[in-house]
């Protein structure tokens, strides 16, 4: 009778709840979802030159508007994936998206705003602004992971996630290309409303396919009325934080994750300040598209080699190690050469190959909360992607301060180099796919 039922367990943990049509119609929902995510977030970065200039901000001021979004980033990941867990990643991500939509298409009237507080409270007002942004905005990859563990097999769930993170270079290149033509025709403010609109639309597609999506209720054996699926009630299981603290793999997908962002936040952040000292002759558009539009083809390509090792019936654990040591390797290579070229194709190709290889990441690494713990990944994602926002400041920041110290952007690449390598270290040895026993 006990092996019956841990059959009839397998089983039921080993299927999908959604339906094929639903898994269509979700993946193509929220991968949209992240593009207008990142096309959002990328905006300011976009305008903020023509803003400052407008508004007469400091390069300090500019700098701390920048940085303001990583604060509240930081702030609501775990709590995201705990209400993600507990209430529905829908639910989450919708109420989210709202709120980082407006505050988008509201940008220019809350910069014209501003104004009547002073100069001295002026940056005050759009910092705190900023803060609300970034901590309404991680929200949107705990819940996207909770959703998706919910509702997927294990054997799905690393394809299925790794290409809605591709979502992400989408959005960024939709932003440098139409975003910088609305900025050159219309100015700033249109860009703003623009882009904010179009997130705007989103949430609505959103809200009429969360209303639409049949509920499905799975009655399991320990865990009854539980339901899944869109608009779905969740159970409210206190997470075991303190198992997970206790072991290894749970640290390894962590840290791991912090040291890849490290790379990943150090490069988004200076990458055009790289090409615009080195090359000054660059066109501004190849620096700001190529790089990442190298990414979905990195994540598509670490699908394929992930299907292909499932299909020899290798380990879960050596896969997620494999793909997210070709991250890490792949990444250490392109910034070695990056050391030592003058030549700026060949900067240019390294460039795109180290921010295409966090393809491999979000198929590895990325994905790893899902395998240690399926009924909470949405809080195990979160937390882990608060220790991956500290570089969005502290990075940047040490990349910066490295910079005005040495002047030398070998300096800044071999720090990313050894970082990484540890990263690499770390989860090579102490990494796993096994679910956490709670």
């Amino acid at each position: 009778m006990e092996q019956k039922l841990r059959l009839l367990r397998s089983e039921e943990q080993n299927q999908s709840v959604w339906t094929r049509n639903e898994k269509r119609t979700w993946f193509l929902t929220l991968i949209v979802g992240t593009c207008m995510l990142y096309s959002t977030r990328t905006s300011m970065p976009l305008l903020l030159p023509s803003v400052a200039a407008e508004q007469k901000w400091s390069k300090t001021d500019s700098g701390t508007v920048l940085s303001a979004f990583f604060w509240g980033y930081t702030l609501t990941q775990v709590l995201g994936g705990y209400f993600s867990d507990k209430y529905g990643g829908e639910e989450v991500i919708l109420l989210s998206a709202i709120g980082w939509s407006l505050i988008t298409f509201w940008m220019p009237n809350i910069i014209s705003l501003s104004n009547a507080f002073g100069v001295d409270y002026a940056i005050g007002f759009i910092v705190i602004i900023r803060i609300l942004n970034g901590a309404l905005q991680g929200l949107h990859f705990p819940a996207m992971s909770s959703l998706t563990s919910r509702n997927l097999s294990p054997s799905e769930r690393t394809s299925f996630f790794s290409i809605l993170t591709s979502g992400s270079a989408i959005g960024t290149l939709l932003t440098g290309s139409f975003g910088s033509l609305l900025l050159d025709y219309f100015g700033w403010s249109v860009a703003f409303r623009v882009i904010g609109f179009f997130g705007l639309i989103w949430t609505l597609v959103l809200r009429y396919h969360t209303m639409a999506t049949e509920k499905h209720r799975i009655v399991t054996l320990d865990q009854p009325n539980r339901y899944f699926g869109g608009g779905a009630s969740y159970t409210g299981d206190t997470v075991p934080w303190l198992k997970f603290f206790r072991k290894s793999s749970f640290w390894a997908c962590v840290l791991t994750h912090a040291c890849e962002m490290n790379c990943f936040f150090v490069l988004l952040s200076w990458l055009p300040t790289y090409f615009h000292e080195n090359y000054p002759n660059a066109k501004g558009w190849l620096v700001n598209m190529v790089p990442w539009a190298t990414i979905p083809f990195f994540t598509y390509f670490a699908k394929w080699l992930t299907d292909k090792m499932v299909a020899r019936k290798a380990s879960l654990t050596r896969i997620r190690k494999i793909i997210e040591s070709l991250c890490f390797l792949t990444q250490n290579c392109a910034l070695f050469i990056m050391c030592h070229t003058n030549s700026y194709p060949i900067a240019l190709i390294c460039m795109s190959i180290i921010t295409g290889a966090s393809g491999f990441h979000n198929s590895s690494c990325t994905i790893n909360p899902q395998d240690l713990a399926p009924n909470h990944s949405g809080s195990v994602f979160g937390l882990m992607n608060t220790f991956g926002a500290v570089p969005g400041f502290l990075g940047v920041y040490l990349a910066g301060h490295i910079l005005e110290l040495t002047s030398s952007w070998a300096a800044v690449f071999h720090t990313s180099i050894a970082i990484n390598t540890i990263g690499w270290l770390i989860f090579a040895f102490f990494a796993s796919a096994e679910p956490i026993s709670v």
